[in-house]
């Protein structure tokens, strides 16, 4: 066959499968080892940039600003810009290798690259890192609503503030009406487009957060109530300079979306879109975490505590603060609630397809949709009222599941080239990417276990 017949039949291969795609139902296609590989592909561009960008900021922000009180605004700000670099370079080698495999979905690609058990490496992986994510939601929840301690003191919530204690506010009854009344509706969607708009509001109200928090930082600094922070760490000795590698993986866990590019991805009208979808998303929380964490931490100093929305059930120095301490706090906590059913989507499909890699599509089963769902919904609302603190999560989370999501997937997939489509300077990056990775997460889990045998010896 001639190099132009080979175009030409390429051309009419494509246009059958857009022809299809334009009229296919809800459920897939086609099938990629087992799980459901395209979807109608009818997502409009800002639906996905909204999707992509809830997916990343979610619960994030309110970590950072601790990670700026230890690493000081310049090294903090080059940290969270660099990360965002090497997000976007890793979800660029996943969706070349994507294409050039032929494959839809994180797992097709793992698979593809290393076997079956690269795919169920991937899914594990996966399931772990976003129960964990889930988790630390619920506890932003949980602190907001019904007040978190730290330090041995009680920080009140806004329903203790609002009501007093009472039974019906405790933390363990308010996350199970959260879970039941909330979360149950909204991770029942098939599709994650249908949540575009969820995610479009979850955004507005991290915007929000973030203005208000600027205008109350700003109004301060002019009132000469407030000094500049620190711009650098003080380093004094080996506990602070371990404290300073333990805030890599959390920075790095603000960044984590790859679970669901390609769920975006296979929505999307035209694939080739994907690209610009990453990057403006990764531009728009940039600014964001950078905006929140600057005025975050010049706000409140070295008292930012680990969840900097707990800082706001105090006296801020302004008038009406407590009617915007409340607005903040409200307009944050709705923002995670919306966020929750984005990552539960991905959450969902891989643990489907690690235990039921042969069943028909999950879309299409009712019973095990809605059974996976329920169980997952349980398991998050326990966890959440075991973990003792948001920093110990994203500090355990960043350190194991994200950055084999984010970087050594990715890299390693580069790395094997089973397509021929890395490039030497790809693989340089790709080996730079494992070799700081695994550096950063481990150091990061040997600070933590030192600096807490050392407070608790």
């Amino acid at each position: 066959m001639t190099r132009g017949a080979r175009e030409t039949t390429r051309e009419h291969a494509e246009i059958s499968d857009e022809s299809i795609a334009t009229t296919a139902p809800l459920i897939s296609i086609k099938q990629e080892d087992g799980r459901p590989s395209r979807v109608s592909p009818t997502a409009s561009f800002a639906g996905a940039v909204f999707n992509l960008s809830t997916n990343i900021i979610g619960a994030g922000i309110m970590a950072l600003p601790a990670a700026m009180r230890v690493l000081g605004l310049v090294p903090g700000i080059i940290l969270i810009i660099s990360v965002a670099i090497l997000t976007d370079a890793s979800i660029e080698m996943l969706i070349r290798c994507s294409r050039a495999a032929n494959k839809s979905t994180y797992g097709g690609v793992m698979g593809d690259a290393f076997r079956k058990i690269g795919r169920r490496l991937l899914q594990t992986t996966v399931v772990l890192n976003n129960v964990g994510i889930l988790t630390v939601y619920m506890i932003i929840i949980g602190d907001v609503l019904s007040g978190t301690s730290a330090g041995g003191v009680h920080h009140f919530g806004l329903l203790e503030g609002w009501f007093g204690v009472h039974w019906w506010n405790s933390r363990a009854l308010v996350l199970l009406v959260t879970t039941v009344a909330i979360f149950a509706p909204l991770t029942c969607f098939k599709r994650i487009d249908s949540l575009r708009i969820t995610s479009a509001a979850s955004v507005a109200l991290a915007i929000f957060f973030v203005v208000i928090t600027a205008g109350i930082a700003i109004f301060k600094l002019a009132d000469g109530t407030i000094q500049m922070p620190k711009l650098f760490p003080h380093l004094t000795d080996l506990p602070s300079i371990l404290r300073l590698l333990t805030v890599v993986p959390v920075i790095a866990t603000s960044y984590i979306c790859h679970y669901n590019v390609h769920s975006i991805d296979n929505e999307l009208h035209r694939s080739t879109q994907i690209h610009r979808v990453v990057r403006i998303s990764l531009a728009l929380c940039s600014a964001i975490y950078i905006t929140t964490s600057f005025f975050a931490f010049l706000l409140f100093g070295e008292s930012t505590l680990d969840d900097v929305l707990a800082n706001f059930d105090s006296d801020i120095g302004i008038p009406y603060g407590s009617i915007v301490n409340d607005a903040v706090r409200v307009s944050y906590s709705l923002h995670v609630m919306l966020v929750y059913p984005v990552i539960f989507f991905s959450l969902r499909l891989n643990l489907d397809g690690l235990l039921f890699h042969n069943a028909t599509p999950l879309a299409s089963d009712n019973r095990r949709f809605a059974s996976i769902t329920i169980l997952l919904l349980a398991v998050i609302y326990l966890a959440a009222n075991f973990v003792p603190s948001i920093w110990d999560a994203f500090q355990i989370i960043g350190a194991t599941a994200v950055v084999c999501i984010g970087f050594i997937f990715p890299a390693s997939i580069i790395l094997k080239d089973p397509h021929g489509v890395a490039t030497r300077g790809d693989k340089v990056l790709a080996i730079f990417m494992i070799v700081v990775a695994l550096a950063s997460s481990s150091v990061a889990i040997y600070s933590d276990i030192f600096l807490r045998n050392r407070k608790n010896p």
